[in-house]
């Protein structure tokens, strides 16, 4: 039975949106204020209402970690606040200062996409708050966006009813007409493959590729200049899952060395990643730096738990920063998870064969 909690009637105009972080609400309003409450008492933070919009606010997110939030307005801007002290993170301008709809954080923080009343989609870096690449359109305005649970695509719905897919390198790489009027809201399953699937289906779906299908998955990893040599050769999904050292080199003509060992690695990270989805491996136990299967995890001081190597690795290379939020770790302190791996064991007790 659904009973109500809470009535918040705070803002002056309608309210537009709001998100949830684990531990605040956020509303947003024509009113041109952002409002973040506590989910323990509903009562609204000391510094709300966070207020430099100078028109009306379409949309507020947060990141993952929930210490950061983006809220993006009519007057061209997406705005970043520390949801910790309310302060401006940064000001990002909309290409043409053309009225931002929508804004979305990636899985793993690192990027942040907004779109726009004139069909531009903005990926902006959020360790720099710089843009990173800009796409576009070609009709209606952007309205909704959603990114797919590993972040390696993300996809934007208009105010014509397009859908329209996206790589994480800003590559449009499918659109159509899929509703006759606009998209409001689109998001993807947390779960690629339903449970009732069988363990094989994967490799099968890989190997039913099609050469088109093929060249797309070329162009998604940035090896467009070989899409004309696949299809002169055939290879399809399952010819691609074969290839060699040996059918690059002699069959294919591949002469850059370096050039034979990336479609190389693609193809075992393509091979490890349907290994994964086979094996159904709960997210929590994959490494976030690595993507891999933790077997010494550590709580570092974000919060969030990674292979120790992993995070050791990263600390040394990036400093301070949490791999998923990008902000400053309070401390360098890893501390063992031994719930987690005792978690870990037992899964692979029953999954192994």
């Amino acid at each position: 039975m659904v009973t109500l909690i809470h009535t918040l009637a705070d803002h002056g105009d309608d309210v537009n949106y709001c998100a949830f972080s684990s531990s605040l609400l956020a509303t947003c309003s024509l009113d041109k204020t952002i409002r973040l409450y506590s989910l323990n008492d509903f009562n609204e933070l000391p510094y709300s209402p966070l207020k430099c919009h100078t028109y009306a606010v379409h949309c507020c997110c947060f990141s993952p970690s929930g210490h950061i939030l983006a809220s993006c307005s009519t007057d061209g801007t997406t705005v970043l606040w520390n949801t910790q002290t309310g302060h401006i993170l940064a000001v990002l301008n909309q290409p043409n200062d053309s009225p931002v709809r929508v804004c979305r954080f990636s899985p793993d923080s690192m990027y942040l996409v907004s779109g726009a009343a004139d069909g531009t989609v903005v990926s902006w870096n959020m360790q720099t708050y710089k843009l990173f690449r800009c796409g576009s359109v070609k009709d209606g305005s952007l309205v909704a966006c959603a990114f797919c649970p590993n972040g390696s695509h993300f996809v934007t719905g208009s105010s014509c009813g397009d859908l329209t897919v996206w790589d994480d390198k800003m590559r449009c790489l499918h659109s159509e007409k899929a509703h006759d009027l606009g998209i409001t809201c689109c998001d993807f399953s947390s779960q690629p493959i339903s449970a009732d699937k069988p363990e094989h289906e994967p490799k099968q779906f890989i190997e039913t590729w099609s050469e088109e299908e093929v060249s797309s998955w070329l162009c998604a990893q940035g090896l467009e200049d070989l899409v004309n040599i696949f299809k002169m050769n055939n290879i399809d999904g399952k010819e691609l899952l074969n290839l060699t050292k040996e059918s690059l080199t002699d069959d294919l003509k591949i002469e850059s060395l370096g050039l034979r060992n990336k479609v190389l690695r693609k193809i075992e990270e393509l091979k490890v990643k349907v290994k994964s989805l086979s094996s159904g491996i709960p997210d929590e136990f994959l490494c976030p730096i690595t993507r891999e299967l933790m077997k010494e995890p550590v709580i570092a001081s974000d919060g969030y738990s990674y292979e120790k190597e992993a995070i050791e690795n990263w600390i040394t290379k990036k400093k301070r920063t949490s791999p998923m939020t990008n902000l400053v770790l309070p401390s360098l302190v890893l501390t063992p998870n031994r719930t987690l791996k005792m978690a870990i064991n037992r899964w692979l007790e029953t999954h192994q064969k």
